[in-house]
């Protein structure tokens, strides 16, 4: 979840670094640094903090070099001081490194270099692998990084850079991703494609265990073992202002108005109306093996794994298939039972995030087909799947994820559609969902249109230091996932409930003091959220409600209401998380919170 970025080339590199790292900062901002190679040597800068405390410390300085590595730090080893940032070096201050990951036997390798005179001065993992590095060096950088890699283990992402070896670079993976920026006489490399579309838009996806050797005019990259890869060189389809703020105050609301686009994207040229069902041709599978499906597994973490358990109440509710949702970070420590007809589906906006990676090799080898859910071409989950969906939902830069997990349920819903229409569902139940499918887009659209009234409800609120959030059936995960944006970014403690759980515990904490946001459309469990609701007020508990248009009943019941239209059962969280992205949005700018990077976040967590 570090942000890596790199450049050689004819221009000067440190305004090429700072920009890259300012379009990786949402990766990591608890410190950022840069390397170059100057005529004297090898020149570190580094601060803690923001990217703009980094541009404080090397205004003034003129840098001539025209390569260099630079890094954007989310701390796992060591706290986020201006030492422990990255770049490190090594004890003769002749190689530089930025790394992603985390090296879990630095310990021992730490150990090792002790015993042979190296020093340390700092708390990281990272500093290590400069020095291992060192250890290795008899005159050729490539064959030293390859030869320390051989005794790490962990995951790392890496650049690496000498002052022996003015305009070369040296560039790793195993885990954390990396990709290569091909320009004419210049590279690039960056941790995500972001930092390199104002300068190119071809780029090389590095695969696990490959490692390469960049200059200006070329790049080759081979196995870890030395087997030469021919680089596959793919387009980058969307273009610089998709990762600009456009006129809003924040990314996090640019990304909550994009839903509309992002969902009909989502769906646009996978729909058939006149057969009613969904078209998923990335789902490489034949109708024979669609039929045999008789358990569908849905891996994810964080907000991913909310889509997850949204996609079960729709696959089991249309298709009438079993499903599990699994957390991905604890699947591959327990022993998994997969048996035949059994399709695993991992879910990932970025693609890259390492439980669900993780989660993704168990499953392989355990024998089920596994398919992708994610968002980013090209990436690892892209890559390693045996096929899959992708959500289009274009760059999403907010750590917050918000047009994400709505194009997540989209897909999950067409995925619904499709082993339904191939099992028991009529061609009239098909063509309904289909057509309201289509009308989501602007149906999000005019609940967006009602921000300021969510803006001024959120003014009742913002002061409280704790919230319930309650729903039922499909419901409940969309207040698992409003629960998760308020705490995500406006630091008030929330938590997500089962209505009909609240008074097997959580009842206690109800006061005047705690709100509530209750999800209480008009559905099959109508009846039994309306009794939870009279007990929150039995309480004095104030409540916010997500109701269904029309509904003047619950108006006088709660303290405040925001409606949404009337949508079949398994579509409502397409609309219902609406509201409760822009009152966690508007709690937090009216907290005061740096809403696009909330503290201790990320957005690619790219570590276990």
């Amino acid at each position: 979840m570090c942000g890596i970025v790199g450049y050689t080339g004819p221009r000067k590199a440190v305004p090429i670094l700072i920009d890259g790292l300012r379009k990786l900062e949402y990766r990591g901002y608890d410190s950022a640094g840069l390397a170059v190679i100057e005529k004297e040597g090898l020149i570190v800068d580094k601060a803690a903090g923001k990217i703009s405390r980094l541009e404080e410390k090397i205004r003034g300085k003129n840098f001539e070099a025209t390569c260099g590595i630079a890094h954007t730090r989310w701390a796992t080893h060591g706290e986020p001081t201006t030492v422990n940032a990255h770049p490190h070096f090594d004890s003769k201050e002749k190689i530089a490194i930025v790394h992603n990951g985390i090296i879990e036997n630095y310990r021992s390798l730490r150990e090792y270099l002790e015993k042979n005179g190296h020093q340390f001065g700092t708390e990281t993992d990272t500093e290590i692998l400069a020095h291992l590095i060192e250890e290795y060096y008899e005159g050729d950088l490539l064959e030293a990084v390859r030869t320390a890699l051989v005794f790490v283990e962990g995951t790392y992402g890496i650049a690496v850079i000498s002052a022996n070896h003015p305009g070369e670079i040296v560039v790793a993976r195993s885990g954390s991703p990396l990709v290569i920026g091909c320009g004419q006489g210049e590279n690039f490399v960056a941790s995500d494609v972001s930092a390199l579309v104002r300068h190119t838009r071809q780029v090389v996806y590095l695969e696990e265990g490959e490692i390469a050797h960049i200059t200006p005019d070329d790049f080759k990259i081979s196995t870890i073992d030395k087997v030469a890869i021919s680089p596959n060189v793919q387009q980058i389809e969307w273009s610089l202002e998709a990762i600009e703020k456009g006129g809003y105050d924040h990314f996090m609301l640019k990304e909550i108005f994009e839903q509309p686009t992002a969902v009909a994207n989502a769906f646009r040229g996978r729909l058939n109306y006149e057969e009613g069902t969904s078209r998923l041709h990335g789902l490489t599978l034949q109708y024979e093996q669609l039929l045999k499906i008789n358990r569908v597994l849905l891996m994810a973490c964080g907000t991913s794994w909310h889509a997850g358990l949204i996609g079960e109440y729709i696959i089991e509710d249309l298709a009438r298939i079993p499903v599990e949702v699994e957390y991905a970070s604890e699947f591959r420590y327990r022993a998994p039972i997969i048996q035949d007809g059994t399709v695993a589906f991992v879910i990932s906006q970025s693609g890259e995030t390492a439980d669900t990676l993780a989660a993704l090799r168990e499953a392989k080898r355990k024998g089920a087909t596994v398919l992708g859910i994610c968002n980013v071409v090209g990436s690892s989950i892209a890559r390693e799947t045996d096929g899959g969906i992708y959500i289009h939902a274009g760059p999403e830069i907010g750590v917050a994820s918000t047009k994400a997990f709505t194009s997540q349920i989209m897909v999950l819903e067409m995925i619904g559609v499709l082993l339904a229409r191939m099992r028991d569902m009529s061609i009239e139940k098909g063509r309904q969902i289909v057509a309201a499918i289509k009308k989501i887009p602007e149906q999000i659209e005019g609940i967006l249109s009602t921000s300021d009234r969510i803006k001024s409800i959120a003014e009742t609120y913002a002061a409280s230091s704790n919230f319930l959030y309650l729903g039922r059936g499909i419901n409940f995960p969309v207040a698992l996932e409003g629960a998760l944006k308020m705490k995500e970014i406006s630091y008030i403690h929330a938590e997500g409930y089962p209505a009909a759980e609240m008074k097997h515990g959580p009842i206690a904490l109800i006061d005047e003091n705690m709100p509530a946001v209750v999800v209480a459309l008009k559905d099959q469990v109508y009846d039994k959220v309306m009794s939870n609701i009279q007990e929150i007020k039995a309480r004095n508990g104030r409540i916010l409600a997500i109701a269904t248009e029309g509904d003047t009943e619950i108006a006088r019941m709660v303290d405040h209401v925001i409606y949404i239209p009337q949508v079949p059962y398994h579509l409502t969280p397409l609309l219902s998380i609406i509201p409760l992205q822009l009152l966690a949005y508007h709690t937090a700018v009216l907290r005061g919170c740096d809403v696009d990077q909330p503290r201790n976040l990320a957005k690619s967590v790219t570590v276990e």
